[in-house]
């Protein structure tokens, strides 16, 4: 603070002036009157330095205290400034993205895009653009477009057009092996990556297009070049093209790598390639893989039999061999997954589940273990002497050595009697009105358990008749409670089933990717600018889940909406160019946060020099 008076006035007016910078703007204000120069004459000999004994008095005061006394008039009949622009835009600025600036700054992703860019003529910052499209991912999920025109919602204002955006994300994808690996190493500076299990999952994308992209082959090399965006297998039965992610998770749920692929590929295709990127990255760390059914074929287990990996995969018991299968169903064997002890699956579905001493079985599953060792075509021919003493070439054969661990649970059983129960219900009411032009079976809704027969009368007329396949029901009774995993490692039974159990964190992570980052539907129409909206993506949620696991080693955990609720709610308001105000209230999440990462962004009122302070340091 300084003294501010008019030097050339016979009776000036002194004044305690203080300066303030935020983002680009700086601007100073009178903050306190001292009073006029024939008014100080009253009370000293010498008003001037009178003045500058309070001006000094005032900002010891601000360094022993951080509390400073101000002179605010407020005018209540001030019009509010006029922009000139179409839409009134708010004056709060969200400082919430601190915390999530922080981690971004330990990612080091400033000299990775300083690296990749040195010796081109780009006049922007990649860097900014990338932190803040991916801030706003977290805090306020929009399109391109929506998020470069609310940029002004952030305390720093960045300033860059949109097509700076489109650039940097044809950086981005030019440069996307480099960029995943470089996230990767940095992540592991800021928590201590957990790759002894790395989790596998795939998930598809949807573009509102009327159709898809259509293969070519590329006139200069003859090379043919297949349609990203293709329809394709969807969770959602959503009626458009389709782009697929394949994701690999560390054991705490915070992502290691992905690819993008079309979405008419089979999901057994991408996890291979993406696999040895992976273990590219971890310089051949061992690990185990695991996955669900669906990303468990006989390559993929065969694949990860070797170097020291190891695999565990859930297995459907519906596509076992007969042999196999008459195995699971043979009662004996079981033992109890708490005690070891011997159990059949008999009793484990007749005792009394209301009696109190049966508490601890109600929840208790039966196990059992099923060797299964697999044949594999190796991919070449050996000779055989025939017993006639002909020689012939045979395809040669290796053994994938592997168990299948079975489980049988109570609860789970009465629980998936249940949902059948309820799905016969709605097909037994779809039956009094059933319209034979929309019968088609599905896989997994209710119509399965309704059967067509048909008939043809002496004029050759068909006529259909629908009823409930009681045979088809208890069929699928048989397997109601049991569980299965393959695996071709020793360890203890219960090791296996916590590891396999832990699957459902990669599906968080796509439920956070689409639901909380909307990442969908996609707005990009070329292939390079699609990639890049998943990188983007992929760097919020490791961004995000960086942050969760900060959190959880303090022993505080919080739901993902709370957490970004809390950031995106924390805006302050500038006051007369002096101060900030906070308009958001303390909070649990809120405390956590700020004893985590240490930014004190908990007060009620800052100065826009503290601000500035604040966010230097973590630039």
């Amino acid at each position: 603070m300084k003294l501010n008076y008019d030097r050339n006035s016979k009776d000036p007016t002194y004044f305690i002036q203080k300066g303030y910078r935020y983002g680009k703007k700086t601007t100073t204000k009178n903050i306190v009157r001292i009073g006029k120069h024939s008014e100080l004459l009253k009370i000293t000999d010498d008003p001037l330095a009178y003045a500058k004994e309070q001006v000094e008095k005032y900002n010891e005061a601000e360094r022993m205290n951080n509390r400073l006394t101000m002179e605010i008039t407020v005018d209540f009949e001030k019009k509010i400034r006029n922009e000139n622009e179409i839409v009134s835009q708010s004056t709060s600025r969200n400082i919430g993205y601190f915390f999530l600036q922080q981690i971004y700054q330990k990612l080091d992703l400033r000299s990775f895009f300083k690296k990749i860019t040195e010796n081109s003529k780009i006049t922007y910052d990649p860097n900014q653009i990338n932190r803040f499209m991916t801030f706003s991912r977290i805090l306020e999920p929009d399109s391109k477009l929506g998020s470069f025109q609310h940029l002004n919602r952030y305390y720093e204002e960045p300033e860059f057009n949109y097509v700076n955006i489109l650039r940097t994300m044809d950086i981005m994808q030019e440069h996307y092996d480099e960029y995943i690996c470089h996230l990767f190493e940095k992540s592991s500076d800021i928590v201590k990556r957990d790759t002894s299990v790395c989790y596998y999952d795939c998930t598809n994308y949807y573009f509102e297009i009327e159709s898809p992209d259509e293969d070519y082959v590329d006139e200069v090399t003859g090379e043919f070049v297949k349609g990203f965006r293709k329809y394709g297998i969807s969770k959602q039965h959503q009626p458009a093209p389709l782009v697929e992610m394949g994701l690999f998770m560390d054991a705490d749920g915070i992502p290691l790598t992905m690819c993008v692929t079309s979405g008419s590929d089979n999901e057994q295709t991408t996890a291979i390639p993406i696999e040895k990127k992976l273990i590219q990255m971890l310089k051949g760390k061992k690990f185990i893989y695991c996955a669900d059914a669906g990303i468990g074929s006989v390559d993929i287990r065969n694949f990860n039999s070797m170097g020291g990996r190891a695999f565990i995969i859930t297995q459907s018991i519906r596509q076992l061999p007969d042999k196999l299968k008459k195995a699971v169903f043979n009662d004996i064997d079981y033992k109890l997954l708490s005690s070891d002890n011997s159990v059949t699956i008999e009793e484990m579905k007749s005792f009394d589940k209301t009696n109190p001493k049966n508490k601890n079985l109600y929840k208790d599953k039966a196990y059992k273990i099923i060797n299964a060792d697999k044949d594999y075509d190796a991919g070449f021919y050996e000779e055989k002497i025939l017993k006639n003493g002909t020689k012939k070439l045979v395809k040669s054969k290796t053994i994938i050595p592997q168990k299948i661990i079975i489980t049988f649970s109570r609860k789970t059983m009465e629980y998936q009697q249940y949902i059948r129960n309820r799905q016969i219900e709605r097909a037994t009411a779809l039956l009094k009105n059933m319209d034979p032009e929309t019968y088609k079976k599905g896989p997994s809704d209710i119509t399965r358990f309704i059967k067509r027969t048909s008939s043809v009368t002496s004029g050759e007329k068909v006529n259909d008749r629908y009823e409930i396949d009681w045979n088809k029901i208890e069929e699928d009774a048989k397997y109601d409670g049991y569980y299965a995993v393959a695996t071709n490692l020793d360890d203890d039974v219960h090791d296996i089933l916590a590891i396999s159990s832990q699957r459902y964190k990669i599906e968080d992570c796509f439920r956070i990717m689409k639901t909380n980052f909307s990442a969908r539907p996609v707005y990009h129409q070329r292939k390079d600018r699609i990639i890049a909206h998943f990188m983007i993506c992929y760097t919020a949620l490791l961004i995000y889940r960086l942050l969760e696991k900060k959190l959880n080693q303090k022993g505080v955990y919080f739901s993902v909406e709370n957490i970004i609720e809390t950031l995106r709610n924390m805006d302050v308001v500038n006051v007369e160019d002096m101060y900030f105000m906070s308009t958001y209230t303390g909070s649990q999440v809120c405390t956590a946060l700020n004893e985590v990462f240490e930014l004190e962004l908990d007060k009620k009122y800052y100065l826009p020099k503290e601000l500035n302070r604040k966010l230097k340091k973590i630039l």
